[in-house]
């Protein structure tokens, strides 16, 4: 899933914690055959390529979940966030390497074959229909989250039930450690301003001086979605490598979004979802959902540090600086 996933975890002797973990990374290994965009042959990749057929395809249990949870979080932000953008965040991975826009014509053609209405669900027979031609689908927003919530599962079935999953910066976490009433969640630094302009701009920086901040949590997961690293400007103009789903256009509003959420898949989804639709928007979302915090900060208009925290931010136990 073009991460590295890291599994701690306390169990009663040596031997379940080698069985539990080894199952746990080989779950990862069957959900990397089945949700990545990146591998040929993947369930995935074969089931973007019946797009347009009119074929309902059965697929497995975890890819239909996966599109079904993604079909929510698309309708509850009305399309903000999208797994069928993969035809747009092809041409955005073409721009990346060569430093150029993606051709007009092309990215016209790309999001005409966006939508995330025309994913089809038939639950009787876990059955999905890609109804508009050229559709691909990309579930790189939700899927780390997903399998840290399936591998947490494993490490139950053998009774860990003391673990935290980290993939990448995205974490899901069950009980915490037996000296511990809580987990301590180091959260992203904030950032000072870099050049914003010009060819030659630099990001925002996390500066040595910048404390850390900590949060403390107990079954549920954290996710963080931003692109201080994962960027590229093009004639001055600083594009994310997170893309509006409607306009096909990388972000360029520099920016890092927190989401808090009882699993993995809802904080990965959202912390995505909040990155387009903005502070305003995407705060206004996590304030609509339960058991759902968020803290955005971004470059503001004058090029200085924003920050925006939804109203059950504050009600999380927090660690102090240090």
């Amino acid at each position: 899933m073009g991460t590295m996933f890291k599994v701690v975890l306390y169990a009663p002797d040596d031997v379940t914690a080698d069985v539990a973990s080894v199952d746990a990374y080989k779950r990862v290994e069957q959900l990397n055959d089945i949700l990545s965009d990146y591998h040929a042959t993947s369930e995935i990749r074969r089931l973007s390529d019946t797009s347009g057929s009119g074929r309902a395809v059965p697929v497995s249990e975890d890819l239909y979940r996966v599109l079904k949870r993604s079909v929510e979080v698309s309708e509850m932000s009305d399309g903000a966030f999208d797994v069928s953008v993969g035809p747009v965040i092809r041409l955005w991975r073409w721009a990346r390497r060569h430093n150029e826009m993606p051709p007009k014509d092309s990215l016209d053609k790309a999001v005409q074959a966006v939508g995330y209405k025309h994913i089809v669900f038939d639950s009787a027979h876990q059955a999905i229909t890609l109804t508009q031609p050229g559709m691909r689908l990309d579930v790189g927003g939700i899927a780390k989250g997903y399998a840290c919530d399936a591998m947490l599962a494993v490490l139950r079935r053998y009774g860990v039930t003391r673990a935290l999953i980290d993939a990448g910066g995205d974490l899901a976490f069950s009980d915490p450690p037996p000296d511990r009433d809580t987990w301590r969640i180091a959260l992203p630094q904030l950032l000072e301003p870099g050049d914003s302009g010009g060819a030659s701009a630099t990001p925002p920086v996390i500066t040595k001086d910048t404390p850390m901040r900590y949060v403390l949590l107990r079954n549920g997961a954290v996710a963080t979605s931003g692109d201080v690293y994962q960027h590229v400007v093009i004639d001055g103009v600083r594009y994310s490598h997170i893309v509006n789903p409607k306009t096909g256009i990388g972000l360029t509003t520099p920016m890092t979004v927190t989401v808090v959420a009882p699993d993995g898949a809802t904080a990965d989804a959202l912390a995505s979802t909040v990155s387009v639709l903005g502070p305003d928007k995407g705060i206004a979302l996590i304030d609509s959902l339960p058991d759902t915090a968020a803290f955005v900060t971004y470059i503001d208009t004058d090029g200085g540090i924003a920050t925006r925290a939804s109203q059950r931010w504050g009600g999380l136990k927090h660690d102090g600086d240090e």
